[in-house]
């Protein structure tokens, strides 16, 4: 039996460590992240796998922090950096250095999935997005103040509205402060008194250049900020999640001027044409209303102003006249109708037949009229009328 050295667990462990650390100081791989969990100190643990096998991966928290986008489980990734062996448990792992997502940049990556995070929140919704004044008095200007940017908004602005005042609240847009110092800034706007208007950008640049305004805490107090926000990063071709969020997007930081301030020379000229405009509608309505009053000194009206009056009393004598007539006649027809029914009730009258010589007699006690002897007896008293006067008598007798 050939002689080995008798090696301890301790004594193996670093020869090995030895071993795969030296022979595997810097690879990459590719895999499907899983088991993902983030520590409390910051470290993010995490397993590599294929279809066939699997392989413990680490980032510490340094390298963490400088991910800009979402790790979970099922993504698809590159990363690169040391092999390491624990020995005290005997297990090896990937220190990761760097890492990215397979076919797609991790910067791309990261604008989707903060895009479609805010999007889900509401934070795009057009119907969210306030009017601009029309004429700002007082516009803040979160920006770098050393940049290219601030010139050109400072430029545009004083050239086009010199009457309103710029406020610039200086911070960094590029770099690891940045997106903090400019949601910070934007949120101290709101505090400030008179502010009608943020805007808020900067020059050109890369991706990389330009991702403070792509950070969440930019568009959460974007959000928030109580006045409204425009924004102005890069050229026309960048579009950020701060563009997305702010009420006006401008394509370039000189657009941002144009369009928070009217020009002052286009308000001279419309007020120029509208005072002309009056004037021309002010003389054509002063030379209506001066041939309107030639045409009624020229009326008969005015020229004889009591000849209408003596014709409507005209009018009035002529119809009183008519009604006199009219009343006249119906007061004659009235009288000869009385006339004619008068004559009928004395020709119908039972007094027209007393004066024939006939008589009416009437029961004194009863009242009622005689018409047949029956309708007395003897002893009572009558009533008899004549044409002229009346005569009582007592009955003596009935015959029938």
């Amino acid at each position: 039996m050939v002689e080995h050295e008798i090696l301890s667990v301790s004594a193996l462990s670093l020869r090995l460590k030895a071993l795969v650390e030296n022979g595997f100081p810097h690879i990459c791989v590719e895999g499907e992240i899983s088991n993902l969990s983030r520590a409390a100190s910051g470290h993010v643990y995490l397993t590599l796998k294929d279809e066939t096998a699997q392989i413990r991966a680490v980032l510490w928290r340094s390298t963490a922090a400088r991910i800009r986008f979402e790790l979970h489980d099922g993504l698809h990734v590159v990363v690169a950096g040391p092999i390491e062996v624990y020995a005290a448990r005997g297990s090896y792992q990937i220190v990761i250095e760097r890492l990215a997502p397979q076919g797609i940049g991790p910067l791309e990556l990261a604008f989707r999935q903060r895009y479609e995070k805010l999007a889900a929140e509401g934070l795009f919704r057009p119907e969210r997005k306030r009017p601009l004044p029309p004429f700002p008095r007082r516009i803040a200007l979160v920006t770098s103040p050393a940049g290219a940017a601030v010139r050109d908004m400072l430029q545009v602005i004083t050239r086009r509205w010199p009457a309103c005042d710029i406020l610039i609240v200086p911070v960094a847009v590029q770099g690891q402060t940045a997106a903090a110092e400019i949601a910070a800034a934007l949120r101290s706007v709101s505090r400030l008194p008179g502010i009608d208007v943020v805007i808020t950008g900067r020059g050109g640049g890369s991706l990389e250049d330009l991702w403070a305004f792509n950070e969440e805490v930019v568009a959460r107090a974007i959000f928030e900020c109580t006045v409204p926000v425009v924004s102005a990063v890069g050229h026309e071709v960048d579009v950020t999640i701060a563009d997305l969020t702010a009420d006006k997007r401008a394509l370039t930081p000189s657009e941002a001027g144009e369009i928070v301030v009217p020009d002052c020379a286009e308000i001279v000229s419309g007020l120029e044409h509208l005072g002309s405009r009056l004037r021309i509608a002010m003389q054509n309505s002063l030379r209506r209303r001066g041939l309107l009053v030639d045409a009624l000194a020229g009326s008969r009206a005015l020229a004889r102003p009591l000849e209408l009056v003596h014709d409507r009393e005209r009018t009035i004598d002529e119809l009183s006249d008519r009604l006199r007539r009219a009343v006249r006649r119906q007061v004659e027809r009235a009288r000869h109708r009385l006339e004619a029914i008068g004559g009928t009730i004395d020709a119908l009258s039972p007094l027209k037949v007393l004066s024939r010589g006939y008589s009416l007699s009437r029961n004194e006690a009863t009242g009622k009229i005689v018409r047949q002897a029956s309708d007395v007896r003897i002893g009572e008293r009558l009533e008899t009328r004549l044409a002229r006067g009346r005569l009582t008598s007592v009955v003596d007798g009935v015959e029938d």
